[in-house]
């Protein structure tokens, strides 16, 4: 075994991101897994993608700036350099932050308008599809969606629809929709649509000829629809299906390939349409707003899987 040069053992040594600060442990999680989804790249179709993973995010510029409220300083991203492929896990990662970020910002606005409406959080499912088959079945699915909104039942005025496929235990597909709808202040009278009836309106626009697995909840009164954000605008894939298996990994980027996995309508579009496209910004878009106090940089060690601190 070679010894340690005096430049490993000062890098060794040297504090890691995860050490110095707790609320940014995610990143050597993240960015581990985007080296084995660069490493599935490899030898494929995607070879691009796979140098453009391994070199994602590889050094990140904090700064440094104070909180008032504790009295400490904290760690905000100032820059990084991002491959934005869908399926990088810490691009998927920080696209969702945006989202939520945009998210939250524009969510009052809407409630300040339609003070008295209220919410539902509906999950929309159909029996697992082939690896294969993912593509055509999620073009069946939002037509499907469409011809639902379109029915003389559907309570929504607006909703925000967010696509999640995951990974089954026999390497099938499971594709489903999270979806919030906004409904009018009586939908809760004589307007209420149970569960079995849900399911039906659900059946009726797939043309399947079985009962899909549903899942509808109100938001309580009083209640914010933000807090659902979470759940809605969360990765379109979950990390562990994404690095469980080579060849699914890459029949996924074939059939998710310029898919949308964010859709809106009614009259939420005019105010979450924005959240449709691509992010521009993956940082942080106030960031330059805040007190610079100096900065931080954090190279990834691809051996230790951990940022440390560059002295």
């Amino acid at each position: 075994m070679p010894e340690q040069t005096d430049t490993e053992q000062k890098n060794t040594d040297a504090p890691s991101l995860s050490d110095l600060s707790s609320r940014d442990k995610p990143w050597d999680k993240h960015r581990s897994n985007a080296d084995k989804v660069s490493a599935y790249y490899v030898g494929s179709e995607f070879q691009g993608y796979s140098d453009r993973a391994y070199f994602c995010s590889e050094l990140l510029d904090f700064r440094l700036t104070p909180d008032q409220d504790e009295g400490v300083y904290k760690l905000k991203l100032a820059a990084a350099r991002f491959c934005r492929v869908r399926h990088c896990p810490v691009c998927q990662w920080r696209r969702s932050l945006m989202w939520k970020a945009k998210a939250y910002k524009i969510l009052p606005r809407i409630i300040k308008k339609y003070p008295t409406h209220r919410w539902l959080f509906l999950t929309l499912t159909l029996r697992n599809c082939k690896i294969t088959e993912l593509r055509e079945t999620l073009k069946h699915m939002h037509e499907s969606f469409k011809r639902m909104t379109k029915l003389k039942a559907f309570p929504a005025i607006g909703w925000i629809k967010s696509t999640e496929v995951t990974r089954g235990k026999d390497g099938s597909a499971h594709p489903h929709f999270h979806c919030l709808l906004m409904v009018a202040p009586g939908y809760f009278g004589k307007n209420y649509i149970r569960q079995d009836e849900w399911v039906e309106m659900w059946r009726q626009s797939l043309r399947i000829d079985y009962n899909p697995v549903l899942d509808v909840q109100a938001i309580k009164k009083g209640q914010s629809p933000a807090s659902l954000v979470p759940e809605l605008l969360k990765y379109c894939t979950k990390e562990s299906d994404l690095v469980a298996d080579r060849e699914w990994f890459l029949e996924l980027t074939r059939q998710m390939h310029k898919t949308r996995a964010i859709a809106t309508g009614g009259v939420l579009k005019e105010y979450l349409k924005e959240l449709e496209q691509e992010p521009s910004d993956l940082v942080g878009e106030d960031s330059q707003a805040e007190v610079d106090e100096g900065h931080l940089y954090f190279d990834w060690k691809r051996k230790e899987k951990k940022y440390r601190l560059v002295e």
